[in-house]
């Protein structure tokens, strides 16, 4: 006789790996308002990011013991602010002055695919990953992100409330968790709500875009936000029939990596310093990290335990003539 045997549909995950590169070097994350300054902005940008390449790819180098690294490189267009020209008019244009400059494209991301690929929503998944670090002394009186779409880095500032026997407790100032002598504190909206629909924050999309160029993506154990070989037609004149990330040089490394640069206006620094922030209160996929440890250590490279510590950044200054748009 067979005894029959039940499993939990869960129990039979298997976290699949991704193929992986030494650095994925971002050579660009501009918004609309950047390509309507013209092509002079786009050629001002990729200049001065030519400057930095090689330091990148130098101290990727040093970190594999001389050998040559596994680099691939990416650029990311915001299509999910705002939407301007199209596919067929934009990205031929972004590739000409890359080129012009001296730097290959390998992988073309649109930042609409941080919150949804595939028909999946990748934004909302990380979303449900968000452990948020409770502050000292805190007994669970502030709304949790889930309610409030805020992430702080600590205690905010207590509202001022009358105490028993009349008492007015005084102004206390907001305290970082892991404040070393002073205190950094950051509270970052994540998303905002409008006609009952959710409007994901700039930092939050941006951190979505970290995980999936650290490989630590993952839906149901399969990799997500997959590269889409160019078959090299011409692009499509409608951004929703771009591929969420497209590659382009068939020779490229793999897109993910055990470390990321990314290379960027200092504009954008508030904007990386919350997606840190959201980095290090995110519940990453323990396969996908476990695989990456086990990897790394047959290579004899050293990754850093936390993720936001895998993410590194060049801020150049743009020109003082230069059109320099806010982010969202």
């Amino acid at each position: 006789m067979t005894e029959a045997v039940f499993r939990e549909t869960t129990a039979e995950l298997r976290t699949q790996s991704v193929p992986l590169a030494h650095l994925s070097l971002e050579l660009g994350h501009l918004y609309m308002e950047d390509f309507e300054a013209g092509p002079e902005r786009l050629r001002e940008h990729f200049a001065e990011v030519r400057l930095w390449v090689d330091a990148a790819r130098a101290s990727a180098a040093r970190r594999t013991g001389g050998k040559r690294p596994r680099i691939s490189t990416c650029f990311l267009i915001d299509d999910y602010f705002t939407r301007f020209s199209t596919p067929a008019e934009l990205v031929p244009l972004v590739l000409k002055e890359a080129e012009e400059a001296g730097l290959v494209i390998d992988y073309l991301a649109r930042e609409s695919g941080c919150a949804v690929a595939d028909r999946i929503e990748l934004a909302e998944s990380v979303r449900h990953r968000l452990v948020e670090s409770p502050p000292p002394g805190s007994y669970g009186s502030r709304p949790s992100v889930s309610q409030t779409g805020w992430l702080a880095n600590g205690q905010r500032t207590p509202s001022t409330k009358r105490a028993a026997l009349g008492e007015v407790r005084g102004w206390q100032p907001p305290q970082e968790t892991a404040a070393r002598n002073h205190s950094v504190f950051m509270d970052v909206e994540l998303w905002s709500e409008k006609d009952g629909r959710r409007l994901w924050s700039c930092p939050f999309l941006a951190a979505v875009w970290q995980l999936a160029r650290l490989g630590l993506l993952r839906h149901l154990g399969e990799p997500v936000l997959v590269p889409r070989p160019w078959t090299g037609e011409d692009f499509p004149t409608d951004w929703d029939r771009l591929p969420p990330l497209l590659q382009l040089n068939p020779r490229a490394a793999a897109f993910s990596a055990y470390r990321t640069c990314t290379l960027m206006p200092n504009r954008f620094l508030a904007v990386e310093d919350a997606v840190r922030l959201i980095l290090d209160q995110t519940e990453v996929d323990s396969g996908a990290l476990r695989q990456v440890a086990e990897r790394s250590a047959r290579e004899g490279l050293a990754v850093p335990a936390a993720v936001a510590q895998r993410a590194t950044y060049v801020f150049y200054e743009e020109p003082v003539n230069a059109t320099a748009p806010e982010g969202p």
